[in-house]
């Protein structure tokens, strides 16, 4: 387990970019928090790391994924805050992408019984100084 403390959203930008380097495909990274915690910030400076090409990467909230070609692999960026039920991240097609690049799951308490066992678990709290302890597991 790693802990680190965000003071900014600098330190979660650089913080996202070095677990970055560690990605390969077939990696899923499951990340918690509340609204505002900075899920999207990680995933953001997550995604731009790997593909340094690409300028706007959107939240999505409301397309519930985006994908982006990396050089070695596909990213599936995953926000599951809307769905009613995990059944319906079938639609998506989740399983194939756990499989054929890394995930980025935001909101994955939503599709808890689909996740794989192998999974990393990247917890951002928002703590009482409006920092922020991120937990990887």
């Amino acid at each position: 387990m790693q802990r680190f403390i965000s003071k900014n959203e600098e330190d979660t930008i650089k913080i996202a970019k070095e677990i970055a380097l560690t990605a390969k495909e077939g990696t899923v990274i499951a990340l918690y928090g509340t609204l505002g915690a900075g899920k999207s910030v990680f995933c953001r400076a997550f995604i731009q790391s790997l593909c340094p090409f690409i300028d706007d990467v959107p939240s999505p909230t409301f397309t519930l994924l985006q994908t982006y070609e990396a050089r070695s692999f596909d990213i599936y960026h995953f926000d599951m805050y809307r769905l009613k039920n995990p059944e319906e991240a079938f639609e998506l097609g989740i399983e194939e992408a756990f499989f054929a690049g890394v995930c980025l799951i935001e909101w994955p308490e939503k599709i808890a019984p689909l996740l794989p066992k192998k999974i990393k678990k990247i917890t951002i709290e928002i703590q009482e100084d409006q920092s922020r302890l991120i937990t990887v597991e």
